[in-house]
């Protein structure tokens, strides 16, 4: 999800300065509501279970694709089935390039030896060079976003009028080590329960997931658990309208990002330097756990490599620090 997101930032500043060009951006279904408030572009789903599924259905896919009378292709992902759809293009004579994942610059970031601490290109840099191999320009330092979405009566009905400051938490992510621990997003969220000017709205999804987010929201009346109980594209609506989002290195970060919204995020295995920093949000918006403390971060590009004694460097991160952080943020918005 977060992989997508990260495309739209450079999708809108693309239409916007090439408006004689139109786009058909390939993705799995569930991703459309990404994309529907942009000019000049049709999304196409790829339909990975059935007549997309395998070698014959990207066949299938590319044979799709090709009656579209697409002019060139360029891949934002690099994966095993975007690479055979792209060498389709390319043999059948049509202009195509691929994003560049940078992975020997990861690698040097998140070695444990000779480390090379240092920013590598980000990924929305990395989408812009796609496009320059096709030869279309893009500038992506004047952003311009949706305007706030309007709201499903829906969501009213759950958690009310704005008449408050919205900050979004998602505190879960894919793997564990780039999850802030249980207790101590609790202080988070009871610090800022605290100021009922604040009104505390909690992002995930699964059972699993909803059982903890209930608990962190147990008898607190400024506090709502949003997961399992609105549409993906009412999320969406309900995101536009945040003051901030809280969230760990994940999609939803990327999603109030794209839309606009001013993103904290907090790193534990994984770092900005790996070039996930949301998208037009400023270095200072990250915290990151302790390097003094733990001297081998970042040991992971994303967060699925385990080292030993490395198995909880989030703690490093104060929630007082957060609190401070999102209370900051709340005052210059």
């Amino acid at each position: 999800m977060g992989d997508v997101a990260m495309t739209v930032p450079v999708i809108r500043a693309f239409v916007k300065q090439h408006p004689e060009v139109r786009i058909t951006f390939i993705s799995r279904p569930f991703f459309k509501p990404f994309f529907d408030d942009i000019p000049n572009l049709d999304f196409f789903a790829f339909d990975a279970k059935e007549r997309h599924k395998g070698f014959l259905g990207l066949i299938r896919l590319f044979n799709d694709l090709r009656k579209l009378d697409i002019d060139a292709f360029a891949d934002l992902h690099n994966v095993l089935r975007s690479k055979v759809v792209r060498t389709l293009f390319a043999l059948s004579g049509k202009k195509t390039a691929s994003v560049d994942k940078g992975r020997a610059e990861k690698k040097a970031l998140t070695r444990a030896e000779n480390k090379i601490f240092k920013p590598v290109t980000s990924m929305f840099e990395r989408h812009v060079k796609v496009f320059e191999e096709l030869g279309f320009q893009i500038d992506l330092s004047n952003p311009v976003f949706p305007s706030k979405q309007k709201m499903d009566e829906e969501i009213i009905n759950l958690i009310g009028e704005k008449k408050q400051k919205w900050i979004g938490i998602a505190p879960f992510a894919q793997y564990d080590s780039k999850v802030y621990p249980q207790d101590l997003m609790q202080k988070v969220i009871d610090l800022l329960h605290e100021n009922k000017k604040n009104k505390i709205l909690l992002f995930g999804g699964g059972n699993r997931e909803i059982q903890i987010l209930n608990q962190f929201a147990e008898g607190k009346e400024n506090v709502f658990v949003i997961a399992g109980k609105i549409t993906f594209k009412q999320e969406l609506e309900l995101i536009s309208n945040l003051d901030v989002m809280l969230s760990m290195d994940s999609g939803n970060a990327h999603i109030a990002a794209m839309l606009g919204v001013k993103v904290l995020t907090l790193w534990g295995a994984t770092h900005p330097f790996a070039g996930f920093l949301p998208f037009n949000q400023p270095l200072v918006s990250a915290l990151v756990s302790d390097r003094n403390q733990f001297p081998k971060l970042p040991t992971s590009v994303y967060g699925n490599k385990k080292v030993e004694g490395y198995e909880d460097p989030m703690r490093s991160i104060k929630s007082e620090e957060i609190v401070e952080k999102i209370n900051l943020t709340l005052r210059l918005n």
